[in-house]
């Protein structure tokens, strides 16, 4: 039986707390729909879309009515596209990439996760040919998103595919210089890429997968935060140990939820029921913020020594609360810090105390890399690829899933404030130092081996 203080903390984190149910993502299987003929192909992909998820959106309004919990986000995510079509070349995967939004659109989803290519040893002409047709696709439709696994702690680091996203990188800001660049918003470069992600614009169905899985992403930084500061009201003296068990109950909680509303969906939809990722995703709003989370930890200035460290306290509670509270646990379940979406962490990067080398070391921590991180529009492709290879070096050595969303902003130079809008938030453009000087190595290409411990398993 529920004890009267669960139930209102319950309901106090809703009302009070900015906890939702950050979105649910319907997984979709679309390698039966590969055809020769690419206007088949493309015909079959809408068909299925329409039959697998016509009703998601209603589905999902109807449970969140049911429990009062807000489902803010309704998306796709598809069988990786490069598989769909061995030699159409860049135009078919266009093509493909219209219909992917045409259905989104018509299903009333937010956005549609798949446009990917998993390239972490090599690339075949066809997962070639998706990546060069990125920047048109990204910049032609609205709710398509593109993740590219350019490495794995098995397989080492692919950095000819590094040059190569980090070229279209450019390109895809460059088409969409009207909007600050905001099309590079919508595709991510991975090391350890999960196969049930809901979070864009990574989130595609993996090849081990079901046909048709729902799998929910809750979010709850304001939650966190206020638990924290209950629990040193009630407890000046409390340690760092005391307050990763308490981040470690709040998360046991949240995750009961997302699994409560996955399953209900699921069961609507007449699918399998797939995971709870408990990622501490932000919004812009005030009080809904990691920053916010640190600052109340103790580390008055994000940036500064310690920040590093609280961090790694909170990824770890976080991910502990909600493997107890779920056997379904998994996607990037853990903290995220994505600059632009983040108020606290854009108003450190505005001051000045958060640079683009602390954001790093404290990838090496955080459940995702460095994301939503605007830099001069001017910044070299080479430049750009050397930042990716560091961050996939970080993921690859350490085990973990590591991402680089990075937005060359056309026209802007560090210091000066990019608005992307809505959950994308602002930030100040971040400066990268020294330009250009790690161009001669990932300018060699080839593939970074794998590290020791990965072939000794």
């Amino acid at each position: 039986m529920l004890r009267t203080e669960d139930i209102m903390s319950t309901l106090r984190m809703f009302q009070e707390e900015h906890l939702d149910v950050r979105t649910v993502t319907l997984g979709i299987n679309l390698l039966d729909c590969i055809d020769p003929d690419v206007s088949q192909l493309c015909r079959k992909v809408e068909l299925k879309i329409r039959r697998r998820a016509g009703s998601m959106v209603r589905d999902c309004e109807e449970v969140s009515a049911r429990y009062g919990i807000p489902v803010v986000n309704k998306r796709l995510a598809v069988s990786p596209v490069s598989a769909l079509s061995a030699g159409g070349g860049e135009e078919a995967f266009f093509r493909i990439a219209q219909s992917l939004n045409r259905a989104a659109e018509e299903v009333g989803v937010d956005l549609v996760g798949g446009f990917t290519a998993l390239v972490q040893k090599g690339m075949t002409p066809a997962e070639r040919a998706l990546i060069r047709s990125v920047p048109r696709a990204l910049s032609r439709t609205d709710r398509l998103c593109c993740g590219i696994n350019v490495a794995s702690t098995a397989a080492g680091i692919n950095v000819d595919a590094i040059n190569l996203a980090a070229e279209v990188i450019l390109e895809t800001a460059d088409r969409t210089a009207d909007r600050g660049g905001f099309g590079a918003a919508k595709m991510t470069v991975f090391a350890n890429i999960p196969e049930d992600n809901p979070f864009m614009a990574g989130a595609y169905l993996g090849y081990g997968e079901a046909d048709c899985v729902v799998n929910i992403g809750v979010s709850g930084p304001g939650v966190v935060k206020r638990a924290i500061e209950r629990l040193l009201e009630q407890d000046e003296e409390a340690d760092l140990g005391d307050i990763a068990e308490q981040i470690k109950k709040t998360s046991f909680r949240v995750t009961r939820v997302g699994e409560l509303i996955g399953r209900d969906v699921a069961a609507r939809l007449g699918v399998e029921f797939g995971i709870v990722d408990l990622s501490l995703a932000p919004t812009p709003r005030v009080g809904d913020s990691v920053g916010e989370i640190l600052h109340a930890m103790g580390v008055t200035r994000l940036g500064s020594p310690g920040s590093t460290a609280a961090v790694a306290l909170l990824n770890d509670a976080v991910k502990k609360g909600g493997v107890f509270a779920s056997s379904s646990v998994g996607g990037l379940s853990g903290a995220f810090i994505p600059v632009s979406e983040d108020s606290a962490l854009g108003d450190a990067v505005q001051a000045g105390d958060l640079t683009l080398e602390k954001l790093e070391a404290m990838t090496s921590v955080c459940s995702v890399g460095l994301d939503m991180v605007a830099v001069p529009g001017d910044t070299d492709a080479a430049t750009i690829a050397a930042l990716i290879a560091d961050e996939m070096s970080i993921g690859v050595v350490n085990r973990k899933t590591t991402s680089v969303r990075i937005i060359p902003v056309p026209g802007k130079k560090a210091g000066e404030v990019a608005v992307f809008g809505g959950l994308f938030g602002r930030s100040a453009i971040l400066p990268i130092r020294p330009v250009g000087e790690g161009a001669s190595f990932v300018q060699r290409g080839g593939r970074i081996p794998a590290p020791i411990q990965a072939l000794n398993n």
